[in-house]
């Protein structure tokens, strides 16, 4: 995005070639191959199997130290990072680049400052692929379970008034004639977390006029404290005020539908608004992934077979066979 042109904010990439030294370097990556045959098949059986391989891989993963000349590395870029933004031990986000999206699977950490800080954020990040869901998820989608190898996008924090999400397609209806966009004040995590209300606009693709607004009793919204980020109530004054105007709507949507132009297919991105810096400069983009849309049943036969995923099943096996559902 940045080779691009687009308003990314400044940072540096570790790669998954990267990762792929710690894990040669430092023996996890042979220990868990180890642990992978040891434990056998864990097909069928059951969630439990799920949280011990991920206890192992992620206590293997944390607790092993960053070879000497990986950390260096990071914190050679880590202080070029500071240097180019002038603000020694520089706040920023460790977020989670896969080569496949996954939305909501991997882990991004915010706010955090100094190198020895920004090394352990890193090796959270790589663990964060071996949650007992995401492990889960491969187990049935026959990908290996140390398939997904994670880069990792160390990136200066936005202090943001508000920011959001932006679809150039209706991610309920499939409708690609619309561009929806959803904010609340403060960091993203207030929004994509679903945790709260939020605000949400609708415009038109074409045109960039607005549709519809829909304004959320935002009680909540997330912020930056010292060290990381924390809910925090928001004023009784701003929880029913709209938190973009007509002005900024329209420059997000812009936004998004340059994304959806640039890379020939429908967008979800991830935006935010410095307090800081005059408006438009001060709109930054943070990520931004090919759209996924799901009708309403596909939403629900997920969410049933989510919640069955994990369970052991094999003692009451007679008794489900027969079950159907209906949609």
């Amino acid at each position: 995005m940045t080779k691009r042109g687009f308003p990314v904010p400044p940072g540096f990439a570790i790669s998954i070639e990267f990762y792929r030294k710690f894990l040669k370097e430092s023996g996890a990556g042979e220990e868990m191959a180890q642990y992978i045959e040891k434990v056998g098949d864990v097909k069928r059986r059951g969630v439990g199997v799920f949280e011990e391989m991920s206890r192992t891989f992620q206590e293997i993963i944390e607790q092993r130290p960053m070879p000497p000349h990986l950390q260096e590395l990071i914190a050679y870029y880590y202080k070029e990072l500071c240097q180019r933004v002038g603000i020694p031990d520089v706040a920023v986000s460790v977020r989670s680049a896969g080569t496949e999206s996954r939305p909501g699977m991997f882990s991004t950490y915010l706010n955090v400052r100094g190198i020895e800080e920004v090394v352990k954020h890193v090796k959270k990040v790589w663990a964060s692929a071996f949650t007992s869901r995401a492990i889960a998820f491969r187990v049935a989608k026959d990908i290996p379970i140390l398939g997904d190898e994670l880069g990792v996008g160390v990136v200066k924090m936005v202090k943001a008034k508000v920011s959001g999400i932006a679809f150039t397609v209706d991610p309920i209806t499939g409708d690609t004639s619309k561009i929806i966009i959803e904010a609340n004040w403060g960091l993203g995590e207030g929004v994509v977390s679903g945790a709260e209300n939020v605000d949400k606009f609708v415009l038109e693709k074409d045109t960039l006029k607005i549709l519809e607004k829909v304004v959320g009793k935002k009680s909540r919204c997330v912020m930056m404290k010292e060290k990381g980020v924390e809910w925090v109530n928001v004023p009784s004054e701003k929880q029913d005020v709209v938190c973009l105007n007509d002005e900024e709507i329209v420059e997000v949507a812009k936004l998004a539908k340059h994304l959806e132009e640039c890379f020939g297919c429908p967008q979800d991105m991830e935006w935010a608004i410095d307090e800081e810096m005059p408006f438009p400069k001060g709109l930054f983009l943070l990520q931004t992934r090919p759209a996924k849309f799901e009708s309403v049943s596909d939403q629900i036969a997920e969410k049933i077979v989510s919640l069955f995923r994990d369970l052991d099943l094999s003692k009451v096996a007679d008794k489900i066979r027969d079950i159907r559902f209906t949609f």
